[in-house]
């Protein structure tokens, strides 16, 4: 028995085991605990990778709390470690600088405005959106803008060289005088299947009254159980998904492309977009909204 209550601590307190292990504190308001078990782990060591994405949750679970500043604290605490990891290693070397990196961004735009500090925030992250554009955390700095910025704009261009499914892609100028709903969805994305039954229905109500839904989406680089696909391989299993899942909503066209995803900032799927007869954003969501949420949305641009 002792053997095994051993093993168990040891497992516990690996480093992929502590981001759930902090978040799951987090949950709880338990920033102190959340910040001893980050410190016990590292025990005057290295900054892993592992340890600065679960520093970079104390950030967001203060954002969360709407204590503005000591988020901004702790994203500048992590913004400072990813800083110094990178004066040897690139950002996308592996996965977990990134997703501490980019939190800290994050963190620190939305906690800017949250203070009512909205120029700051937008001027901060489109400064690092130009820093970081070629690297993975674009999306995620696009959302945060998009966030604070593009509803009340033009919605920017679709790319429509490749799509999936048996309708034609059109352009969001074509649909001009509709009203368009952008549904970006991935082929891996249980919360985007759950999605699709309400967007059905709302495309079969509404549909005569103009009501468009597009649903673009993206590869990934793999197919189901993670295993690595080429790209013509991936579009045929996306192609799959789609004819499983998507193809009961009604005149639905699947545009496929990454740079969509780079653009409208869908870094979370799925990431809901309305757009009135005009072409001008009046929703963006990232996550799944209930029926009555959504139609809600949707009745006052019909």
């Amino acid at each position: 028995m002792k053997t095994i209550n051993l093993l168990l601590i040891a497992a516990l307190t690996l480093p992929a085991a502590i981001i759930p292990e902090v978040r799951g504190l987090l949950a709880k308001q338990d920033f102190a605990g959340a910040g001893k078990l980050i410190e016990a782990q590292r025990a005057g060591g290295a900054w892993t990778p592992e340890l600065m994405e679960a520093h970079s949750w104390l950030g967001r679970g203060y954002l969360a709390a709407k204590q503005y500043d000591k988020a901004l604290a702790y994203s500048a605490t992590t913004r400072k470690l990813a800083l110094d990891a990178l004066k040897s290693r690139k950002l996308d070397d592996e996965k977990r600088l990134p997703i501490a990196f980019g939190a800290s961004i994050e963190v620190e735009g939305q906690s800017l405005a949250g203070k009512g500090q909205l120029s700051e925030a937008i001027t901060f992250l489109n400064q690092e959106l130009k820093t970081y554009y070629t690297t993975s955390i674009r999306t995620r700095i696009q959302k945060n803008i998009n966030l604070l910025s593009l509803v009340g704009k033009r919605a920017p261009a679709l790319e429509i060289k490749d799509s999936v499914g048996t309708l034609p892609v059109k352009s969001l100028a074509s649909l001009k005088g509709k009203t368009v709903l952008l549904f970006f969805w991935a082929h891996w994305c249980g919360d985007c299947k759950a999605q699709a039954p309400i967007l059905a229905d709302l495309a079969a109500k509404y549909g005569a009254k103009g009501f468009t839904v597009v649903g673009p989406t993206q590869r990934y680089g793999y197919v189901g159980g993670g295993d690595d696909a080429t790209p013509a391989v991936e579009k045929t299993y996306i192609a799959k998904v789609f004819s499983e899942y998507y193809d009961k909503i009604p005149n639905m066209a699947a545009p496929l492309s990454e740079e969509n995803f780079r653009v409208y900032g869908s870094s979370t799927t799925p990431t809901l977009v309305l757009i009135d007869k005009t072409g001008i954003v009046r929703l963006y969501n990232p996550g799944k909204l209930t029926a009555a949420e959504l139609e809600a949305k949707i009745l006052p641009f019909l």
